[in-house]
């Protein structure tokens, strides 16, 4: 099998296949509490905790998969004045091999925006972009960008249902997904931009691409 090979002289174009790998709920991760962000000076007392999220998550843009490996994501949330209140603490994902891009790898960033108080429409919302990293692809090379970011919407994903692991501390395990993403073209990248684009197939509009996330969380009281 060829593979792409991002070259000055020559590309070598070919598919890779890599499937992604699901979370269990039999297997809990250590979780992460350092970047949890403190309750604002007017919150109310007793009523904020932090959420730390371990994630496996993948991104399949017309119908090809990439697994982008493990996310880990912190907030706080709790009450302002008798009002809901949150606020986003980070958001950390290692670069990921891209199958089908040989030496390129994919990096997702908080974009500035989240919003995860659910209700009967929607499990959240995410701003993100992803950054593209090859030797022959521009330092900026990225799909969206941190003044243009992803907007995505999750929803609770039929497959994967809530699952309360524990009471003490609280943990659970749910999946997501957003079945309306839409994804531009690369931005950044230099001569080899719309090489890139064809081989993930961007532009892809609304409906071709989903955003899957298998997620334990842990509560902790701030």
């Amino acid at each position: 099998m060829k593979l792409l090979a991002l070259g000055a002289a020559a590309v070598a174009v070919a598919a890779l296949g890599v499937m992604p790998g699901a979370a269990s709920a039999d297997e809990l991760p250590t979780f992460d509490f350092t970047d949890c962000p403190a309750p604002p000076a007017n919150a109310d007392p007793g009523t904020w905790r932090c959420e730390a999220f371990v994630s496996q998550g993948k991104l399949t843009i017309d119908g090809k998969e990439i697994p982008l490996g493990e996310m880990r994501l912190t907030f706080s949330e709790g009450r302002v004045n008798g009002q809901y209140a949150q606020v986003f603490g980070s958001l950390r994902h290692a670069p990921v091999s891209v199958p089908g891009l040989a030496g390129t790898t994919i990096q997702l960033r908080y974009g500035g925006h989240s919003d995860f108080q659910s209700n009967d429409e929607r499990r959240g919302e995410l701003d993100v972009y992803a950054v593209l990293r090859h030797p022959l692809l521009r330092e900026d090379c990225s799909i969206g960008s941190a003044s243009a970011p992803l907007h995505t919407v999750v929803h609770d994903d039929p497959a994967v249902p809530p699952r309360l692991i524990s009471d003490n501390p609280k943990t659970a395990f749910f999946g997501v997904v957003d079945p309306d993403l839409a994804l531009p073209a690369t931005r950044g990248c230099g001569p080899l931009g719309k090489l890139v684009d064809r081989r993930l197939g961007l532009p892809s509009p609304s409906g071709e691409n989903a955003f899957y996330q298998t997620t334990y969380v842990q509560y902790k009281p701030l």
